[in-house]
């Protein structure tokens, strides 16, 4: 006779065996991601963290964050002491102390002082990358979603955007440099002999297509449009998941269509598309290609804003970037143990910096999400 239990009982470990197998596989996996990611922050923040942090009072080593990148000089006095001193701090030695003799000198390019100027440009780079890439991408992603009829042309254009998304940094950079470095017109009264065409215009001045040169508004044009793909992507399905109801609701009371979208569906999807830009924060700060073609420099001694007569001197001069100073430490300086603080040092002031911009964009998209509910 046909009995159902024993069937029931007798396929239970089979299948109970297979399922603990696939979930322990998938267990296994995941952790041992978390556990990767673990150990490679658990060794920044174990070599890093003893060059910004300090046993005594005040506890943080604010000269390292303060203070402008320079040459490291190590050299013995004629008592046998070594001294480690960034170089404005060997010339006040050699001052302080005419006629003694030094030995053995040695320096380290990019090693000494402290590293101010490349977290100010990078904090320039990802400000300015993030506001002119919200500014088109949410622009593109209203059209898209809101105005946008749906046909073939609008598909490509949709796959056009996501295919962008996959192209690789470096390729990003030399368009960067052929487009906003060298051919972006400018309006000028002194066109450069480089000028790709020049275009009279009225009182002396002429639009010539000579580019920004390196600049941090090449930078940031060029980090922006890496990073309009995730953000036009992300803005659109934010704009979509707004329910078509606040949509008609507007519209049937007398509003244009720019005011709905305006007043009824923009400010509900600021959530979704904060998130597309924590996102973007953290590929633009850590993006060294880019920013090597068109706006870092490995050492600079005046700050942006140094000499500065407006806004529009800032925009046009070159930047220090963390990224950029690290892989200059690491790659074309030789290593050695009076490389090292500046190395991982570097490393975890900038880990901080993503960490900070991306804890602020989180608290500021839940407040965001907690005030708009529908």
């Amino acid at each position: 006779m046909f009995d159902p239990e024993k069937l029931i009982r007798k396929g239970l470990p089979k299948a109970h065996f297979k399922n603990l197998s696939i979930r322990s596989s998938l267990a296994f996996i995941t952790y041992s991601v978390v556990l990767i990611a673990a150990l490679l922050f658990g060794k920044i923040i174990m070599d890093g963290a003893p060059v910004l942090f300090k046993a005594e009072a005040p506890f943080v080593d604010f000269e390292f964050l303060t203070a402008k990148n320079e040459t490291l000089h190590v050299f013995d006095d004629e008592e046998g002491v070594r001294h480690q001193l960034s170089a404005s701090q060997a010339t006040e030695y050699l001052k302080q102390h005419p006629g003694k003799e030094i030995y053995n000198e040695q320096t380290y390019s990019y090693s000494g002082g402290g590293i101010a100027g490349p977290i100010v440009g990078t904090a320039l780079l990802t400000i300015g990358a993030i506001v002119i890439a919200l500014f088109f991408g949410v622009s593109a992603a209203i059209y898209l979603a809101e105005y946008a009829k749906e046909s073939p042309f609008i598909h490509a254009v949709r796959l056009a955007i996501l295919n962008l998304a996959g192209v690789p940094s470096i390729v990003f950079g030399l368009f960067g440099f052929a487009v906003f470095v060298l051919a972006v017109p400018v309006i000028t009264t002194l066109p450069s002999e480089r000028s790709l065409l020049v275009l009279p215009l009225l009182s002396g001045y002429s639009l010539s297509f000579q580019g920004w040169n390196s600049s941090l508004i090449a930078g940031c044009a060029t980090l922006a449009c890496m990073i309009l793909p995730v953000i036009i992507t992300a803005a659109e399905e934010s704009l979509r998941a707004v329910p078509q109801g606040f949509r008609d609701a507007s519209l049937a009371m007398g509003a244009t269509r720019w005011q709905t979208i305006r007043k009824c569906v923009l400010p509900y999807s600021l959530p979704g598309i904060l998130t597309s830009s924590l996102l973007a924060i953290t590929r633009v700060a850590g993006e060294t290609a880019p920013i090597m073609f068109t706006a870092a420099v490995a050492a600079k001694d005046q700050m942006p804003w140094d000499g500065a007569k407006g806004p529009l001197d800032v925009l046009t001069s070159q930047v220090q970037a963390l990224p950029y100073h690290i892989y200059t430490l690491a790659a074309r300086i030789p290593a050695s143990e009076y490389t090292q603080r500046a190395q991982y040092g570097s490393v975890f002031v900038f880990l901080l910096l993503v960490a900070f911009l991306s804890v602020g964009s989180m608290i500021l998209r839940s407040r965001l999400r907690a005030k708009l509910k529908w």
